[in-house]
């Protein structure tokens, strides 16, 4: 089984709740590092805008790029859920290393900004899991734009989704993730 999120572009304000959610929930500091971000996709000119925004989670990769290039063996994926995790005891830090930043297409890895800071990223709320419930940022989202669960359940229920304004299906590394895109207006 394969474990991934659902994501639906119509419906994300850019309220950023499921950032600061997964940030309380993990008691992770004050400072550059985000478990899940969200980036703000603006283009065309008045009066064809365009404004949508994109998750930025670890979207858990069939094919991670950051586990076939760890030099220290820091991260692996779980045959059970295809869950990416990371063993910060054994990463070498953004210093000594910082491979998985240059090799992860989706910016993922994250560090804090202490000297030499060790690699953290989501887990999919693995302590929630256990417990059966959804990831916080997914029961924090106000306006029900994520999702996450088994990756056939979610292309059962909400499509085959790989293409958005803002995100780019990388078919090596398969992200873990379906999307509903948002519509971009045609030019006049």
């Amino acid at each position: 089984m394969q474990l991934g999120f659902y994501f639906d572009q119509t419906r994300c304000v850019g309220c950023f709740t499921c950032v600061v959610a997964c940030k309380d929930w993990h008691d992770i500091p004050a400072g550059p590092a985000n478990w899940m971000n969200v980036q703000c996709i603006e283009d065309g000119a008045f009066p064809r805008l365009f404004v949508a925004y994109i998750i930025r989670p670890c979207y858990h990769c069939e094919n991670p790029a950051c586990l076939e290039n760890c030099p220290a063996k820091a991260i692996s994926k779980s045959a059970a859920s295809g869950i990416v995790t990371l063993d910060r005891n054994v990463c070498l830090g953004k210093k000594a290393c910082g491979i998985c930043i240059e090799t992860c297409p989706y910016g993922s890895p994250q560090f804090g900004d202490d000297d030499n800071a060790k690699m953290q990223k989501c887990d999919l709320c693995a302590e929630r899991r256990q417990q059966g419930k959804k990831p916080v940022c997914v029961d924090a989202c106000l306006m029900r734009a994520l999702d996450a669960g088994p990756l056939d359940e979610m292309k059962e229920k909400y499509g085959e989704g790989r293409r958005a304004a803002g995100f780019s299906y990388h078919a090596r590394v398969k992200p873990s993730v379906v999307i509903k895109a948002r519509k971009v207006l045609p030019p006049i």
